[in-house]
């Protein structure tokens, strides 16, 4: 069995013009395409984790819609100082394994503060995602 917790950057750079009316339209100011960058994280998936727990398949497509608009933050710390992205478009994919996972495409803004950051990605050194959330039940599927 293949147990895995992490969710990881899959994919980032300039949004192109879809992408950048859906970031718009989150934005509180219009915003041009090379003051953002934009990029996709593996969320999370339907597999059991490190704890056994496992999202339920079904439950996926209606936490995809939960995610959106959601601000991306460090290491579960609920301060306005650590976010950073914004996610402005969610997805359920089917995996080559036939696991399903939500995808998040997030954008920030290409600041001097943002910068140190997004070189981090680029450069494959900052490349995992946890999600934060609480279910409102347990059940043993045994």
């Amino acid at each position: 069995m293949d147990i895995r917790k992490e969710a990881a950057v899959v994919g980032a750079g300039t949004p192109d013009e879809e992408q950048l009316e859906k970031i718009n339209a989150l934005a509180k100011s219009p915003l041009r395409a090379e003051e953002v960058y934009a990029f996709r994280v593996r969320l999370c998936d339907d597999r059991p984790d490190r704890d056994n727990e496992r999202f339920d398949t079904a439950a996926l497509p209606r936490l995809a819609e939960l995610f959106y608009g959601k601000t991306g933050i460090f290491d579960h710390n609920w301060s306005a100082e650590g976010q950073v992205a914004r996610i402005y478009r969610t997805e359920v994919c089917t995996e080559t394994d036939g696991a399903r996972a939500i995808y998040a495409e997030c954008y920030m803004l290409r600041t001097e503060k943002n910068a140190a950051l997004i070189a981090d990605i680029e450069g494959g050194i900052k490349k995992e995602v946890s999600v934060g959330c609480a279910m409102a039940a347990r059940r043993c599927s045994i």
